[in-house]
């Protein structure tokens, strides 16, 4: 039997299109004609549905902003946690945020080795 707890602060929300992330956000679209965070200012996001308890620093805190497709991220820049709910019977995280950076295209590949390096789920690997 184990007891105890263990807890670790997530600096990531990594999330899936289901969850939440932007629909507006399109990797070929970027590529052409990159994106600014300044063309989501004023806009409050919602993810859901996130497994398990995630724990973050007390919000408004600042976090990397990252898509799951298909179990591979791609770090797009930088969103800001507003608002954190776990629902501890369903053991499911879930909460509102805003985008506060998207990086380039260049700063998009080279993120993963920064931040991350993992290159199992670096999705431009």
């Amino acid at each position: 039997m184990n007891m105890g707890s263990f807890i670790e602060l997530n600096d990531t929300l990594q999330i899936t299109r289901d969850q939440g992330f932007p629909k507006e956000l399109d990797l070929t679209r970027h590529m052409s004609k990159p994106f600014q965070a300044a063309d989501f200012a004023g806009q409050v996001f919602e993810f859901r549905d996130k497994k398990d308890p995630r724990v973050y620093h007390m919000p408004p805190v600042r976090v990397f902003f990252a898509e799951n497709i298909d179990g591979k991220w791609l770090y797009w820049g930088h969103a800001e946690i507003l608002e954190i709910n776990i629902d501890t019977v369903k053991r499911m995280t879930s909460g509102k945020y805003r985008i506060t950076k998207i990086f380039t295209f260049e700063e998009m590949k080279s993120a993963f080795n920064f931040l991350d390096n993992r290159s199992e789920i670096d999705y431009l690997k």
